[in-house]
């Protein structure tokens, strides 16, 4: 069983903004796997189902971001799920809109969720996609940045980003992480 969270902020307040990034992504995979994440446990959102033959649980948790690792670290409790088997997606300021990275492990790079996320299992070793929101323009506060909504071809872009993302979780789980990084780490046009 593979664990694919999306990190983002709960209440409709924070609904498109950068930082939920993630929460679209998982959206976007519950659609097109037709997968309901509606039940409330591990302090999240959940869902079970399957991506091309494979047991998923998807989670959206609700602890707002900076807590993110303490509904994960229920979950993969709950299912004995290892590290390597959480694919957690984020938004990442360091890359362009709509522009994908997937890691096998690292740092949290200054990412609260992330760095929750570590504390809470005691490893970096998780694989992650990031989506690119953007940097900040110079001057902005980063967090009023990432707490604030897409617009214009920024909209169209992260959209087709969570497409992708979804897309990637597929061939992943399907022909394996190097295959999906082959494909999605490119520097799109």
């Amino acid at each position: 069983m593979y664990l694919i969270a999306g990190l983002g902020n709960p209440t409709r307040q924070y609904e498109g903004t950068r930082h939920n990034a993630g929460f679209c992504v998982i959206d976007r995979i519950s659609k097109d796997y037709n997968i309901p994440v509606e039940t409330k446990k591990y302090k999240a959102l959940c869902g079970q189902g399957y991506i091309e033959g494979q047991k998923v649980l998807l989670v959206k948790p609700q602890t707002f971001m900076n807590l993110s690792g303490e509904s994960i670290r229920e979950a993969a409790d709950f299912y004995k799920i290892a590290p390597e088997d959480i694919i957690v997606i984020f938004d990442d300021v360091s890359l362009d809109v709509g522009q994908l990275r997937i890691r096998m492990k690292g740092s949290a790079g200054g990412h609260n969720g992330i760095k929750s996320i570590i504390a809470h299992l005691g490893s970096q070793d998780f694989p992650r996609i990031k989506v690119g929101v953007g940097e900040k323009p110079a001057g902005w506060d980063l967090a009023d940045y990432v707490l604030g909504k897409f617009s214009g071809d920024d909209k169209l872009k992260i959209e087709e980003a969570c497409k992708d993302a979804s897309d990637a979780v597929k061939l992943w789980l399907t022909e394996g992480a190097a295959a999906a990084m082959n494909r999605y780490n490119t520097k799109k046009k």
